[in-house]
């Protein structure tokens, strides 16, 4: 994969996988936060921060779920960038449906982004990347801490929700650890495995995790009880992309999300919350991976299927708890 090599982009140098055959994923670099502090160094203010995402990437689809779901929409702005990330990285194609020009710098590619913030940047140009429009730099490039900066650190410019409430802490920092590994990166260690056996303990994984959490959604209507949160977030992002591009494209074939009733319903509960649907863009996500994972799909010839519809009804009220009631407005039930 291409990186930048002391603010010089470089092509061909970075290996996804360890000696062993098992996908590496890389730490992020930027990790500076915003805080709802007027003295901090990054004060939470409406319109002084900038999301450089892609529709196709989970990681960067947290932090728009995140912000949708917040009511942040006029607070945070956004660019998209292409979902076809050919040599030169991520790029701004205006041209292309759904993607954007870069509104901030005018630059063609997001490396560039990149190297305004650190001239000497060594790293791999990832999404999403928080920008601070005053002091022109990346804050943050890691989803996770993005996602709790929108929540928290930005309550008083969104809505009445929180994805963080008191007395779920703790279990929402526990679950969205337990689900990084098995389920979040499970299927990228399952698609980009160099060896049968890393291959096979990463399914055995993936799948072991999904079965406990399609046990836990038996009875509990989100991961961390009765209302929807971080976790939750973070859990749908892996699961909408699951049975178009993870369970094909990355071989990860031993059951679709579809095919597990709980996991299934509670999918479609998240999509169908206000503002969530906007975020997916299933043609960017699976043009993303078909076309340019050319060392797992050498033709780029792009599956057709499934033909899911997220919108239909689910079972989910059935179960005590629910969405507040600023996002109650198209969740559905099943007869």
């Amino acid at each position: 994969m291409n990186q930048l090599v002391d603010g010089e982009w470089r092509t061909d140098i970075y290996e996804t996988t360890n000696d062993d055959g098992e996908f590496d994923r890389e730490e992020t670099s930027f990790r500076n936060w915003v805080k709802a502090d007027p003295d901090a160094e990054f004060p939470a203010e409406a319109g002084r921060y900038h999301l450089y995402v892609s529709y196709a990437c989970p990681w960067a689809h947290r932090t728009l779920v995140t912000r949708a779901l917040r009511g942040l929409e006029d607070v945070i702005s956004v660019d998209i960038v292409d979902p076809y990330r050919e040599n030169d990285g991520w790029q701004f194609t205006p041209t292309r449906e759904g993607a954007t020009t870069d509104s901030q710098n005018d630059f063609d590619y997001l490396r560039e982004t990149y190297v305004a913030a650190d001239p000497d940047f060594t790293g791999r140009v990832t999404v999403p990347v928080l920008w601070d429009k005053e002091k022109e730099t990346i804050v943050n490039n890691e989803s996770e801490e993005i996602m709790r900066m929108l929540d928290t650190a930005f309550a008083e410019f969104g809505n009445d929700v929180t994805l963080y409430p008191e007395g779920y802490r703790e279990a929402i920092d526990e679950t969205i650890d337990a689900i990084y590994d098995p389920i979040n990166n499970g299927v990228y260690r399952a698609g980009f495995a160099d060896t049968q056996e890393a291959y096979e303990n990463a399914v055995g994984d993936l799948f072991d995790a999904l079965d406990h959490w399609e046990g836990v959604l038996a009875d509990q209507r989100y991961l961390c009880g009765d209302v929807p949160t971080e976790a939750d977030v973070a859990m749908f992002t892996t699961l909408v992309r699951f049975d178009d591009v993870y369970h094909t494209h990355f071989k990860c074939n031993v059951r679709k999300i579809a095919e597990y009733p709980n996991l299934w319903n509670y999918l479609k509960e998240l999509y169908q919350l206000p503002g969530v649907a906007d975020t997916v863009w299933m043609d960017h996500i699976t043009e993303h991976y078909y076309e340019t994972h050319t060392d797992v799909n050498p033709k780029g010839i792009v599956a057709v299927g499934p033909d899911h519809d997220f919108d239909a009804d689910h079972d989910r009220d059935r179960l005590a708890g629910g969405p507040p009631e600023e996002l109650r407005q198209t969740t559905s039930t099943a007869d």
